[in-house]
């Protein structure tokens, strides 16, 4: 894998999708609002899930121009998610990306409706976004993906799952399960998107739903291991689900590493070659602050 070249390609990605989104949440009505709106999006993400659909989708030969706008719904999905995770009566954290949560900036009342904005925002960018140039019926199942990934099925059936956690109660199965649906869904969902946009056949969505499960489980596990201490040193007022408090700091590694093998494979068993791909599975395991992906 050439890693530098497939470096280079993701930022400009990533450029072309924060140039995006900084039109999206461009001076609106209500400017106190879309203001909240910057402060929550344009913040430093790394971006992961929007560029795991544009590359998906470049995979199977996708055009840039009708991916990007589902690559920054998808965005815009996850930030919600992130704010209304960080208020008092969900995860309680006072911080995001080394500033201060948006509740905290602007209040509980207002980031929830900040919240809300971002995912309503999130479907009026979906339903304008362009169809593919050939195949029937890719953009609605696109869009499929990305709103059931959002609801009941994927991250709000995780989120209840995960505010009713008891950590002493917790096994393999009852975690893998609140982790496919509160992280994976969504990570999942925008690698299938990009490659149904793209116009991959029966086997190719296979693939990359084999590497898209593997890399969701592998984004939470690293997520866990890096967050281990933080409960320990007052960082949240609850106990979350993490790996590391169920299965040691050597087996959550040893999961990572797993999951990360398993998404791999899965592109090698498949014949796909995008060194971009296995670029963002491979960064999971750079387990540091300044590395992988948020």
């Amino acid at each position: 894998m050439n890693e530098s070249r497939a470096a280079d390609s993701l930022r400009e990605k990533k450029t072309a999708v924060d140039r995006e989104l900084e039109r999206l949440l461009g001076d609106g009505p209500g400017s106190r609002l879309f203001e909240a709106m910057r402060y929550a999006v344009l913040s430093g993400g790394k971006r992961f899930r929007p560029l795991l659909l544009l590359v998906s989708g470049e995979a199977f030969g996708g055009d840039a121009g009708t991916l990007l706008p589902y690559a920054c719904a998808v965005e815009l999905i996850h930030n919600y998610s992130l704010i209304h995770d960080d208020l008092p009566c969900m995860d309680d954290d006072d911080t995001r990306r080394g500033r201060p949560s948006c509740h905290k900036a602007f209040g509980e009342g207002p980031a929830l409706l900040v919240g809300d904005g971002l995912l309503s925002l999130a479907f009026e960018v979906l339903a304008g976004a362009p169809a593919a140039a050939a195949g029937s019926g890719r953009k609605e199942r696109a869009v499929l993906e990305i709103v059931r990934a959002a609801g009941v099925r994927g991250m709000i059936g995780g989120q209840w799952l995960d505010i009713g956690y008891a950590g002493s109660a917790a096994t393999e199965a009852s975690y893998d399960d609140l982790i496919s649906k509160k992280t994976g869904a969504l990570i999942l969902a925008a690698v299938k998107a990009g490659a149904v946009l793209g116009g991959a056949d029966a086997a190719g969505l296979s693939a990359m739903e084999e590497f898209g499960r593997n890399v969701g489980m592998a984004f939470q596990l690293r997520d866990d291991i890096l967050d281990s201490g933080k409960e320990a040193e007052g960082g949240g007022a609850r106990t979350r689900p993490n790996s590391v408090a169920l299965f040691g700091t050597v087996g959550a590694k040893e999961r990572l590493e797993r999951a990360v093998g398993r998404a791999v494979a899965a592109l090698d068993g498949a014949g796909m070659r995008s060194e971009e791909l296995r670029y963002l599975a491979y960064g999971l395991l750079i387990l540091d602050e300044g590395g992988g992906h948020e």
